[in-house]
Order: C-alpha cells, then structure tokens, then sequence
C-alpha cells in the first residue's frame, strides 16, 4: 500500500522508509518559527530547559506581527525581548515593522521570502500555520513548549495523521472563490470534521487557482480541526516558487494506492458566495440567508484575505464609491511588499478616496489585539478566519466571515451584500 504526501514528507524526516497513519514519530524539522504573542513563552521554555543555543539559527524565525506595531507598553517590551534573543542567537530571520525591506502578518510573509518549499516540514506557533500547505510543505502549528522544543532538538514528536483527500472539480461562480470554497466545506463537515487530519485538497477546479487562493483554503483548514492541510506542487505553484527562487526537487505525489480516511468530491459550480455567521467558522450560510444584515464595521486583511489579489478585488468594488454611512471599513494589506504594490496600482487611493483607513501590515484586528476592535453589541464583516464570541473585541459584538468581494459589497452597503447589488455584472445577451 503507498502513502500520501503528507505520510512521504514525514517518513523522509523521521528518516524511516514507511510510516502509517497513528504511528508516533520523531521528525527533523526544516523551519521552526512564532510570533511575538507565542515566542515569548517558548524562550521561558527554552531557558528552564537550560539550553543556550538553537539548533539552527538559519532555520528559526520570530515574526512580530500580532502586536505590533506595539500596540502599549507592554508589547512594546515584548518586542524588544525578542529582538535581543534574536541578536543573542544570531537568528537570520527577524522580522518587525520597520525593519528591513519587508515584513508582515506571518503567514503572507514567509512564503514571498521564498522561506516555504515544498516537502519541508514546518513548526509554527500559531495555528495558521496550516497554509504553507498550498506549497506542498507539511506545516502544522504547536504549542509554545513544543515550539521550544524544536529549537531546541531541531525536531518534532506527533502522530502520524490520517488524510482526508478533497477533490473539487466544476466551475467558479461569479465573485466565488477560495475563501467561499473553504468556508462551504467547512460548513459541511463541522469544527471537528477532519479533527487531526491531513486535508489533502485537488481537483480540477483548484489547478485553476492560484497559490494566493490556495494559501487562503490550507489557512482556514485549521478552522475543521485538520492537523495539516496540502495541495499538489503543479505548474502554478512551480511558477510561484521559482520567481520566490525557491527549488521544489523535493515535492511529492501521493501514490495511486495511498490509503484515505474519507474521500469527499464537491462541485464549485454549484458554490455560491459564503458567509459564516457568530460564532463559529461551520455557522455557514447561502449569502441571500444572511443578506440586509445590518453592520457597523468591515475588515479586510489578515493572514487569511490580505494578500494583493484580494485587495485588488476590494478596490474594483469599491472604485467610485463610498463606505455607508455609519459603518467603519479598515482595510490591511498583508506584508509591506503588498502594501507597496498596491500604492503603486492605486488600490490605497481607491481605499481612502473610499472612506476607508488603511493600516501598515499586522495581524491587529483578526484577534482583538488593536487596530479596530468591536464594541458591545456591534456587528462586523471580516475577511479573516474566526468569528468566536470576542475574537474581534468585546464578548457579545457579532462577527461574521466572509470573502474581500462581499467584504467590499458590504461596506458600500451598510449591511451584508452581494457584490453584484453594487458593481452588476455585465452578461452578454443570448
């Protein structure tokens, strides 16, 4: 019997020719990285466990994307902790606003570093480290004592998950798109559907996406309980790799006789435009179940819906008009490379002249830590990942997921929309 992708890149870094599903195994990793709200506990960690030097310092990274830029005094000390460990080190990867050419919400920055390749295996400390997963890597988050660990030793002990194989095939809809496709699947299958799984995600309808997309649906695999989530290295994501200048020799396949927990086949065609309602990322509905929900707050951004194609889909919306009155929309490109390029197409233009504000990259709002937090009571649309009671601000504000497209619409609207209720699409007449 062969093995899935996510099996093969795990036996060649347990160094073991097999390994099968609930076997538990001891894997060298490739790249360990936190965040500045994560790193903290592990380098407390690191220190009871009295060892003073990383594994590797070429292969560790600490991101200061949550709070920052440092939202009070306290993330303020935070950060400055971090950068003296990093120097301490002498970690490579180091990254914080304002310093260097790029930085951002970690899950958009480490691929367009080029610091993702297929076949590696990543630590995270953070959950969403589910999306290097578009690029063929098995990338899963752990815990901060876990993260220590794997500074320390330079590997991880887990179990060997089951694979759960996802195939879409059909047409988009449209305005449809990876964010609606995740959120449907997750709609059907629950918070625990694929609970420490491999979602291994193909079919024709995601070789036609780009990597963009495909890190927006392994981000918010996570979001069904999957352990990992992973998409075949084809010619779209060899492309993006290479102009990344990242080699991709050790990409994988699964093999025709690989063993699946399940196997679920969905047609996109008949997909349309999704919105997961308070409080819970499964709470999905049909856009015209929840349509003419007032709002009083829209964000776009995030580790999930940040990146420039999504702000691009924003700004063709919102070109010519103006956010509704009484709502607020904050809009926060992903890194300071998708910053930059989207002051140099004029999308920030589109997004002022709009009404909107525009923030430097961070994670800020998706988690309640700043940069637009919800009062009692309030409602907001966000392209991000979770919508449970006070993620985005106070415990009974109202949070409901949605792509940048209706993100956008909605906003214009003052109320949940559907894009084509403010750009109607042009149809050619029979």
């Amino acid at each position: 019997m062969g093995m899935t992708m996510t099996e093969k890149i795990l036996a060649r870094a347990s160094g073991l020719e097999v390994v099968r599903p609930g076997e538990f195994i001891r894997a060298r990793v490739d790249f360990v990285f936190a965040s500045d709200v994560t790193m903290p506990l592990s380098i407390l960690e690191l220190r009871r466990m009295g060892v003073e030097r990383v594994f590797d310092p070429e292969k560790v990274a600490i991101v200061c994307d949550h709070f920052a830029p440092s939202a009070s005094i306290q993330s303020a000390e935070q950060t400055r902790q971090l950068r003296t460990f990093a120097r301490e080190q002498g970690l490579r990867y180091f990254f914080e606003p304002g310093r260097g050419k790029n930085f951002g919400v970690e899950h958009a920055l480490l691929p367009e570093e080029g610091l993702v390749r297929p076949g590696m295996v990543i630590a995270g400390g953070d959950s969403h480290t589910t999306s290097y997963g578009a690029l063929g890597a098995f990338a899963a988050g752990f815990g901060s004592t876990d993260i220590a660990a794997a500074m320390a030793l330079g590997e991880i002990w887990l179990r060997v998950p089951e694979t759960m194989l996802l195939i879409y095939d059909g047409q988009l809809q449209p305005w449809v798109g990876a964010k609606d496709l995740i959120l449907y699947t997750i709609g059907r299958i629950g918070t625990s559907g694929a609970l420490y799984r491999a979602m291994e995600i193909t079919g024709p309808a995601i070789e036609r996406l780009s990597v963009e997309q495909r890190l927006t649906l392994c981000n918010m695999a996570v979001e069904a309980g999957a352990k990992n989530a992973i998409i075949p290295v084809d010619d779209v994501s060899r492309n993006y790799l290479k102009a990344c200048g990242v080699d991709t020799a050790l990409a994988v396949q699964s093999d025709p006789d690989a063993h699946y927990h399940s196997v679920m086949e969905i047609d996109v065609g008949e997909i349309g435009l999704q919105v997961a309602c308070p409080s819970s990322p499964d709470r999905v509905q049909p856009i015209e179940a929840v349509a003419g929900t007032p709002l009083d707050a829209v964000f776009i951004g995030s580790c999930t819906n940040g990146r420039l194609e999504d702000l691009r889909v924003a700004a063709a919306i919102l070109q010519g008009k103006h956010v509704a009155p009484g709502v607020r929309l904050v809009i926060i490109p992903a890194t300071q490379r998708v910053y930059l390029q989207a002051l140099r197409e004029g999308l920030l233009e589109v997004f002022v002249q709009a009404g909107a504000a525009v923030g430097t990259p961070t994670c800020g709002p998706c988690f309640g830590g700043h940069m637009g937090l919800l009062a009692r009571g309030e409602r907001m649309l966000s392209t991000s990942n979770r919508n449970f009671p006070g993620r985005m601000g106070h415990p009974e504000s109202q949070v409901f997921l949605a792509s940048p497209a209706v993100a956008a619409a909605s906003a214009v609207a003052g109320h949940i929309a559907h894009p084509e209720d403010v750009v109607p699409l042009r149809r050619e007449k029979p």
